[in-house]
């Protein structure tokens, strides 16, 4: 085995010097960027979603970029447009990139957008290249879109719809950090205002020693070496039977509680079953494993299926979260 697995928690290591509290979703983040897919961060204001996003990137030897998701934003100002070149008498259309066109793409506020440029997102996030004025372009091996949104104000968004939510790997939850972390937050702003007022002298002897943190950052070699470690992982035909059944489970809910069948309307696409092969197999390889049990599964399942099922108009008045049906049908599928 290659040392991918002890360049990867260095890297949990790294970003937990920055984010405060939230290991799950550090967790989440690099198993959706070791599992190749594209993630869904909503939490509060405040709770360090930009932060995190950006806490994966600055470690990596990848570029990142940043679009900030408003009313008035337009699909080109997403994927980038063809813009006419004249020089000697002639001219040509060239194509010019967006920001999309960059490793790790964080879409601030996704649901602020009008529906035509979240859907500018759709192609790159499934096929990973942009078609523009009937010429496609690829995007890097490496690239992932990580979109964040705010569950509490509502007025002035634009909700995603369903086929661009299951276009997401995982919706991953942030919550508030217990109080022991929020003093450990405290200390760390203060830490980094400190930093920010370090005289001069001190600030270009800390500009020389980010330049050698630059160049230990992860290499996206690492990552790729990862990826290839985890296709690798043993996942058992019970596992596999395990996985449908818990999709199964949703597309059928009348079949294991009543409650279930009240709750659920819609259940999740074969891209949960997918979905949930990924991150299990990236989950037990981060375990150290090199087979998949149970136990991944149901690690990684709320974080699958919470964005994939439409609950019922009963469920919603009765006040039950997707995370409820989700503890429930991890409670009626039987083990493997």
């Amino acid at each position: 085995m290659s040392d991918a697995l002890p360049r990867i928690k260095d890297l949990k290591l790294r970003m937990q010097q920055s984010i405060i509290g939230q290991e799950d979703v550090i967790d989440r983040l690099i198993i959706g960027l070791l599992a190749n897919g594209n993630l869904l961060v909503e939490g509060l204001p405040g709770l360090a979603k930009t932060r995190a996003i950006k806490a994966l990137a600055n470690n990596l030897q990848a570029d990142f970029s940043r679009i900030q998701f408003t009313p008035d934003l337009l699909p080109s100002d997403v994927t980038g447009t063809e813009v006419y070149h004249q020089s000697g008498g002639s001219g040509t259309f060239r194509f010019e990139p967006g920001p999309i066109f960059a490793n790790i793409v964080l879409a601030d506020e996704i649901n602020r957008a009008p529906a035509k440029v979240q859907a500018a997102l759709l192609e790159a996030m499934e096929e990973r290249q942009v078609t523009v004025s009937g010429r496609t372009h690829k995007m890097e091996p490496l690239f992932m879109v990580m979109a964040t949104q705010n569950p509490v104000e509502q007025e002035g968004t634009y909700p995603l719809p369903e086929a661009q939510m299951d276009r997401f790997l995982m919706h991953v939850l942030i919550s508030y950090p217990p109080v022991e972390d929020e003093v450990q937050v405290i200390r760390l702003v203060r830490g980094e205002e400190v930093s920010v007022l370090r005289p001069a002298k001190q600030d270009n002897d800390q500009q020389d020693n980010g330049m050698t943190q630059v160049s230990s950052r992860i290499t996206q070699d690492t990552v790729f070496s990862a990826r290839s470690e985890i296709s690798s992982i043993h996942v058992s035909e019970p596992i596999e039977r395990y996985m449908a059944d818990l999709v199964y489970a949703t597309r059928t809910p009348e079949l294991y509680s009543d409650d279930l069948r009240r709750w659920i309307e819609v259940g999740a696409s074969p891209r949960a079953s997918i979905a949930l092969d990924k991150c299990s197999r990236t989950h037990a390889w981060l375990a150290g494993r090199d087979y998949v049990d149970p136990m991944d599964v149901q690690a990684i399942a709320h974080d699958v299926f919470r964005h994939r099922l439409t609950l019922s108009f009963e469920a919603d008045g009765d006040g039950i979260s997707p995370d409820k049906a989700v503890d429930e049908i991890v409670t009626q599928v039987a083990l493997p």
